[in-house]
């Protein structure tokens, strides 16, 4: 599904160039569950932006569903993105006076659906999510863990071949967070290929498999036994130490067309 060769990323600021990934690898099949894990200046968010099709490398490359995305222009990004992939993010980016299941039907409105169509999708990613008795509560009707619920509706009502959470937790108390954590568990079990970028190794541990990324390079690539939900115990796969330091860029929402 996602094979990722090589790729080097350096931005230039001024008279200095800053080379934020290196030489980067990394094969993600259908249906896996991974968490990609660093701590801030680590490249993380930049390696997601290059999964997400936000941004190209400057070189090596990226196929993503046996297709070569490395040195797409604008446009094409964003319709690989529309197809292809589900964002979730950390502050939710719901519109503030707009229901549940509208905000859900909304990416639907460019897939040439009756309003009928998108509206029974939304419902029914409604209640996917748990939220099938909060259709039509506004954001500010709902909890923190409740609005992440509805975002992560609207992520995958395009039925996305990836969804991509950046910190989807960050925002949420720890129960709230739990919960959200719990639906990502679920969805797994249901097949979908799950991304999760963060600093956090408890979020990680839900996973079935960790990338730890530092200096722009991956220092560990480990699978998890889970034992139910999910287990703290990994298997270490040794990797190269780093030496080199290392930035990311902003996460930013996707363009539409």
């Amino acid at each position: 599904m996602i094979t990722i060769e090589k790729i080097i990323k350096t931005y230039h600021m001024g008279t200095q160039d800053l080379t934020v990934l290196r030489e980067v690898s990394l094969h993600i099949d259908k249906g896996e569950y991974v968490a990609i894990v660093g701590p801030s200046g680590s490249g993380k968010s930049t390696l997601m932006n290059i999964v997400g099709c936000l941004d190209t490398p400057d070189s090596g490359t990226y196929t993503l569903n046996q297709t070569d995305v490395s040195h797409m222009t604008d446009d094409e990004l964003a319709r690989v993105r529309n197809k292809e992939i589900g964002f979730v993010f950390q502050q939710f980016n719901l519109l503030a006076r707009t229901p549940a299941i509208k905000q859900v039907a909304l990416p639907l409105m460019y897939a040439g659906m009756t309003r009928s169509e998108r509206f029974d999708r939304a419902e029914e990613m409604l209640k996917k999510v748990g939220l099938g008795d909060r259709m039509h509560h506004k954001p500010d009707e709902l909890s923190g863990g409740q609005q992440q619920r509805v975002a992560i509706a609207r992520a995958l009502v395009s039925s996305p071949s990836i969804l991509l959470a950046d910190e989807p937790t960050g925002n949420l108390d720890s129960t709230s967070g739990a919960e959200v954590m719990g639906l990502f568990d679920n969805l797994h079990e249901q097949g979908i290929t799950i991304i999760i970028v963060t600093h956090s190794n408890e979020v990680a541990d839900h996973t079935a498999r960790t990338v730890t990324i530092r200096d722009g390079e991956i220092t560990s690539d480990h699978r998890h036994k889970k034992n139910g939900k999910h287990t703290p115990k990994r298997e270490e796969q040794p990797a190269a130490p780093s030496q080199a330091d290392g930035d990311e860029s902003a996460w930013s929402r996707p363009k539409e067309e």
